[in-house]
């Protein structure tokens, strides 16, 4: 792929009526907390699983290897092309038509499902406190949903300033806990390091497993690229943000860990509530579980403000309905989008949606990784050398830091969050497969504004060198699969069996000898259909040779 680049920003118009918002630094921090985090819930169970002294040292590993990378390439490519819906444009930029969309929906996808769960985690949390019948339960959900549709249908400045309010509140309620228990050390945070009884290879693989997911959403930020009057404002709030998270969560863990036991105890009996109920009195411990309530509300207000941008870019590339890149007349926010997610998460709220989770998991870390790589060949595309006052990672071997940290943790987090995870993200891996081929045949795609640099393949509907690319990625993900099987055989095989069938019960993903069965045969038939692609494609549908 040639690119004639001669400098500074590009695609900085590409939706265009878009309202233009100047975020602080504030406003980028907080948004990007509320995007990530919302506080240290969730890191509990990092605690008995991987042991007291290990989960510490894993809360200062995984931000340097995960978080960092990830930051850094955000920071870098919303200041090379701020556009909406950026890490679909990116992979497009990189890779082209067909890696752009498979990846820019993946994203998608997860952004607009993972907003039911904060709905649902924020109405049990009430529910732990006030006794509410299934009704009125309901109606606690829908209002919630209302009132953040409403607040994004207002635009980016309110949703910065209810961003704002909610995270002073959070990082008030962690300071008391960390405050509170390290007042009350009686315990030796280092003793023990790991689990002993798991074996250092499950502690620290179960560790990075649980902790990865504490530190994503670094792109979501990225979705609203064009939006953002001043970019460059953007690095400094990423690498801010991303120490102020590693406080938020290393102080109240090291707090509860050291006055509040025992550690084996943690993530089922004793929580971070559980220092101030001890230590303080009963009204503490339940002002702080009010603070639960408000750090899923944050989530979903900033879950919300990125999946509505999502499809941005999509439709104005004729990959999707045109009507979910439009924008309202006065707000000029992405009005459509914005209330099918509203409808999507009155339907998702009533239902058992624990197998969407399932599904999503690895293709995250796929998608994370995969921007990694985009970064790195985009820095070949457009050299930093022409970027003038561009912000860009300095350093001649960052990149390489990027891509191989976010490689290594990738990988590790694909295969230790379960057999399961592993197998039911093939159904996201080929639904996205799917949608393209379905898409490019009604919409058209990038050829409609422009068949002579995207031709089309008139005998398959497709672009041209299309069959070559679905065989690449056969390819990849076959061999993810079988590697993958190899993998949790080895890993998962002396506990596998009893594990899933006690945790599931009955169904596919209760046998484990099933599911690696079928990752083993998924793989092999990809790597098969990948080599008949390849060939076919080579005779018939050639890759163009400006690619």
């Amino acid at each position: 792929m040639k690119v004639n680049y001669e400098g500074g920003q590009v695609l900085t118009d590409v939706v265009p009526g878009l309202k233009k918002t100047r975020f602080s630094f504030s406003a980028v921090l907080f948004f990007i907390f509320c995007s990530v985090s919302g506080g240290a819930f969730g890191i509990e169970s990092i605690i008995p699983a991987s042991g007291p002294g290990l989960t510490l040292v894993l809360l200062v590993v995984i931000p340097l290897m995960w978080a960092l990378p990830m930051g850094l390439y955000v920071s870098e490519l919303t200041n090379l092309a701020p556009v909406d819906s950026g890490p679909y444009v990116w992979v497009k930029m990189a890779f082209g038509e067909f890696w752009g969309f498979v990846f820019g929906l993946w994203m998608a996808v997860a952004w607009y499902l993972t907003g039911a769960s904060y709905i649902v985690l924020a109405t049990d949390y009430i529910g732990m406190y006030i006794d509410m019948s299934p009704m009125v339960t309901l109606a606690v959900k829908v209002a919630i949903i209302l009132v953040f549709t409403v607040v994004n249908l207002l635009g980016l400045q309110e949703v910065n300033v209810v961003n704002t309010i909610f995270t002073f509140i959070i990082l008030a309620a962690f300071l008391a806990v960390a405050i509170v228990g390290l007042a009350h050390w009686e315990n030796n945070p280092f003793d023990p390091f790991m689990n002993v009884e798991a074996g250092a290879f499950s502690s620290l693989g179960v560790g990075i497993a649980i902790g990865v997911w504490m530190f994503c959403g670094y792109t979501a930020i990225a979705n609203l690229g064009g939006e953002i009057e001043n970019p460059q404002i953007i690095p400094k709030g990423m690498k801010w943000c991303i120490v102020l998270m590693m406080v938020a969560y290393i102080l109240p863990t090291l707090g509860g860990i050291v006055s509040t036991g025992p550690w084996s105890e943690w993530g089922s009996t004793i929580d971070y509530s559980s220092v101030l109920f001890t230590h303080v009195g009963k009204w503490a411990g339940v002002a702080f579980m009010i603070t639960a309530v408000i750090s899923q509300l944050a989530l979903l207000n900033a879950t919300t403000a990125t999946a509505s941008r999502s499809f941005m870019i999509l439709g104005k590339d004729h990959l999707c309905p045109k009507f979910l890149s439009t924008v309202s007349k006065n707000r000029k926010v992405p009005i459509w989008p914005i209330v099918i997610l509203a409808v999507l998460n009155v339907i998702l709220v009533n239902l058992d949606f624990e197998i969407l989770v399932i599904i999503l998991s690895p293709l995250l870390f796929v998608c994370y990784a995969g921007f990694a790589v985009a970064f790195l060949k985009l820095r070949k595309l457009y050299p930093v050398q022409k970027r003038g006052d561009l912000y860009y990672v300095k350093g001649r071997f960052s990149p390489y830091y990027i891509v191989i940290s976010m490689m290594i943790i990738g990988i590790v987090g694909i295969l230790m969050n379960g057999t399961e995870y592993f197998l039911l993200g093939y159904v996201l891996i080929l639904f996205a497969l799917l949608m393209y081929i379905i898409c490019k045949k009604i919409y058209g795609g990038l050829s409609v504004d422009n068949p002579l640099q995207y031709p089309r393949n008139p005998k398959t509907g497709l672009g041209k060198g299309d069959t070559i690319r679905i065989g690449k990625f056969f390819l990849i993900f076959g061999v993810l699969a079988l590697g993958g099987s190899l993998f949790l055989r080895w890993y998962e095989g002396d506990w596998g069996h009893d594990y899933y069938l006690d945790l599931y019960g009955s169904g596919l993903i209760s046998n484990w000898e099933l599911m690696i069965t079928l990752l083993t045969w998924i793989g092999a038939g990809m790597l098969i259909l990948s080599l008949i692609l390849h060939i076919v494609g080579k005779k018939a549908d050639p890759i163009p040779d400006d690619e």
